[in-house]
């Protein structure tokens, strides 16, 4: 089932033409990228050795 996008932003008032729609969404996407990002979490590793682990020189055995 398609999904329709939601607008990003809307025209209030006015009829802007392609060039003022071009020239205001380059103003907002750039401001957008100028802010604060939230850290992305590390993935933890498990704190238990992988169950293929043998220890050292298990590959002599």
């Amino acid at each position: 089932m398609p999904t329709t996008p939601t607008p990003l932003f809307t025209v209030e008032r006015g009829t802007p033409d392609a060039t003022e729609l071009a020239a205001l969404t380059a103003v907002l996407l750039t401001r957008a990228r100028l802010l604060p990002r939230p850290p992305t979490p590390t993935p933890s590793r498990p704190t238990w050795p992988h169950p293929s682990y043998r220890g050292p020189g298990a590959w002599r055995r």
